[in-house]
């Protein structure tokens, strides 16, 4: 099995602080700078999977830095530079304490919502005599609060964001026509790889000059969930589940080992070969997405590598 990145300990030029997240490490320097440094960590259910995913670091990184460089003509974003496959490097921001979530399909936690009778998410009425996958007739955006490390982000609607004083009024009208246009272009960009945009996340931040703008990841199989176009009229019509392009494979097997997350349970044994066969389900998502090749980097040694590249990018700086 080759090398992978499950935890870091740099100390970078001007670094003053980390914050470990479930998956990114972010490095803050002195000069506004952030290094994020995304991990192969898995995780799902909220908790970080014993083993890491050989390559699975740098293709979330290598996702969500092409589909930063392809949304940003109408969102800008905090990304300055890549200089390795697991690192993004940009600009400090002081990140909004909300998720905003868009769905132009009634999948995952809205179908959930949707079968227990309630018409209610998020403050946002779903219509009635849909289906499971059915689109919505226009994406509704179902807020999250931003949890802290080992909580649950929770739903949270519209009118109490702006009631509790999370975000003013007009940055969060401003957080809204955001994450519709990126969520239009992300789904034109995966109409072209023939692929249908179902879900997805977006994070924003302020810049020190009050600028708001997209941060952490994008469009990745982690933050997003994908149908495929071919055949999904004709599933929807035979009541057949869809064919997904997402990490939902991971939860849909650790629900078949008996683990959900909760208490008490334990995470199952991931061997060598299954977790292999979980890094190539992640380069074949990485190459449905993004229509090209994925280009493994070197793993003989990952953080002389990352230490290395960032080392000689921060000397330019």
């Amino acid at each position: 099995m080759n090398n992978t990145l499950t935890q870091t300990d740099f100390y970078f030029k001007n670094q003053k602080s980390v914050y470990r997240g479930k998956v990114r490490e972010v490095y803050s320097l002195e000069n506004d700078l952030l290094v994020m440094v995304a991990t192969d960590r898995l995780s799902a259910f909220d908790v970080v999977m014993p083993k890491g995913i050989p390559y699975k670091g740098q293709i979330l990184n290598q996702i969500a830095t092409k589909m930063m460089k392809a949304t940003e003509d109408i969102v800008p974003n905090w990304l300055i530079a890549t200089p390795d496959p697991n690192v993004a490097i940009g600009h400090h921001c002081e990140p909004f304490k909300v998720e905003m979530v868009i769905r132009g399909y009634l999948s995952g936690h809205a179908a959930r919502t949707y079968k227990t009778g309630e018409r209610q998410l998020c403050g946002v009425t779903m219509p009635e005599g849909l289906c499971e996958n059915d689109p919505f007739p226009t994406p509704i955006i179902t807020p999250t609060t931003k949890a802290d490390m080992g909580d649950h982000d929770m739903d949270i609607s519209r009118e109490a964001i702006l009631e509790q004083g999370i975000v003013s009024k007009e940055d969060y009208e401003t957080l809204e026509k955001y994450t519709r246009d990126l969520f239009q272009r992300g789904t034109e960009i995966a109409e072209k790889q023939g692929l249908i945009l179902v879900d997805t996340k977006y994070e924003f931040g302020k810049t020190k000059e009050g600028k708001i703008v997209l941060i952490d990841e994008i469009h990745t199989p982690d933050s997003s969930r994908y149908f495929y176009k071919e055949g999904y009229q004709e599933r929807q019509d035979a009541g057949e589940k869809q064919k997904q392009l997402s990490k939902e494979f991971v939860r849909q097997w650790l629900i078949s080992q008996g683990f959900q997350g909760k208490e008490g349970q334990e995470v199952p044994e991931m061997t060598t070969e299954y977790i292999n066969s979980v890094s190539e389900r992640y380069m074949e998502l990485y190459q449905q997405i993004t229509g090209e090749t994925f280009i493994k980097g070197d793993t003989s040694n990952i953080s002389k590598r990352i230490d290395a590249n960032v080392a000689d990018f921060l000397s330019t700086k």
